[in-house]
């Protein structure tokens, strides 16, 4: 699979994230009220973005979310890594948009778009979300994310938090909310 494809919604292109990218995903990501339920709190500031910008170029998978009427960027999401122990899944994360684009359905559409990208290759996408980050959870929720059994657990902001793991299969993705394109 490609996991930095370009791909176009209605509103939103998802293309490669470019290191050329770095001064505006960080006017967007300099926000702390982004990061404020957050696992990684602390995101906002130069340093930990810069770490998690860096990562995101060196290990791939990541994609620049623009708007497709003003070509500004306005966030970022990745696809992980394929792991030996899950052959059939592939995550999709780090995703983040600046808040002037929360409840419009952006968040719907980008996922939209990368959950149809991976499940041409994959049996199902998963999501790692804190599991007292309410509103991540909210929304995995309301684009059909199946809450399943697995958790893990991460070293953000200088303390291990748990994560609890979301899923969506071909099956459902093709008769959930996001099976349609937005409009």
């Amino acid at each position: 699979m490609d996991r930095q494809p370009v791909l176009h919604g209605d509103r939103l292109t998802l293309r490669p994230l470019l290191s050329g990218d770095w001064d505006a995903l960080y006017a967007v990501a300099a926000d702390p009220q982004i990061w404020a339920v957050h696992p990684a709190h602390d995101r906002w500031q130069e340093p930990v973005l810069r770490a998690f910008f860096d990562e995101g170029l060196a290990h791939g998978g990541a994609l620049a979310i623009v708007l497709r009427e003003s070509g500004a960027i306005i966030g970022s999401s990745r696809y992980g890594e394929p792991q030996q122990d899950h052959p059939d899944e592939i995550e999709i994360g780090w995703s983040f948009l600046a808040r002037r684009f929360w409840g419009g359905g952006y968040n719907a559409e980008f996922k939209r778009l990368m959950i149809g990208h991976a499940l041409e290759h994959y049996a199902s996408v998963i999501f790692q979300v804190g599991e007292d980050n309410v509103v991540s959870r909210k929304a995995m929720a309301n684009i059909g994310g199946a809450l399943t059994d697995r958790t893990v657990s991460h070293e953000r902001g200088g303390v291990m938090v748990r994560h609890v793991i979301y899923a969506i299969t071909r099956e459902s993705f093709a008769h959930g909310p996001l099976s349609a394109p937005m409009r």
